[in-house]
């Protein structure tokens, strides 16, 4: 399944830093940076379960926001770029 993730963590404290660079880490582990706050994932049904997860247990749900978008299949094969060229394939090796 493609998934684009997306957040916003409050980090006017050093425990909202903290959970900003927890967030940041977990989503490394699953999908691509694509932006600074924005992740392009391709992952199977069990993956994904396991980082909402980890997503929900990192974050302030009174301060901080996640979105997971849910894209059709192999949409994230179809998406148009302006500006600097995307740098990773998102179906490709997860360097971690």
């Amino acid at each position: 399944m493609d998934l684009l993730i997306t957040y916003d963590v409050e980090t006017t404290t050093p425990e909202g830093q903290a959970r900003l660079r927890r967030v940041a880490k977990i989503c490394e582990g699953y999908g691509h940076r694509v932006q600074k706050s924005v992740f392009e994932v391709v992952c199977r049904e069990v993956d994904k379960i396991r980082l909402v997860a980890a997503l929900h247990a990192a974050i302030d749900a009174k301060r901080d926001s996640v979105r997971i978008y849910h894209l059709g299949r192999h949409a994230l094969d179809d998406v148009e770029h302006l500006g600097r060229p995307r740098e990773t394939d998102p179906r490709g090796p997860l360097v971690i």
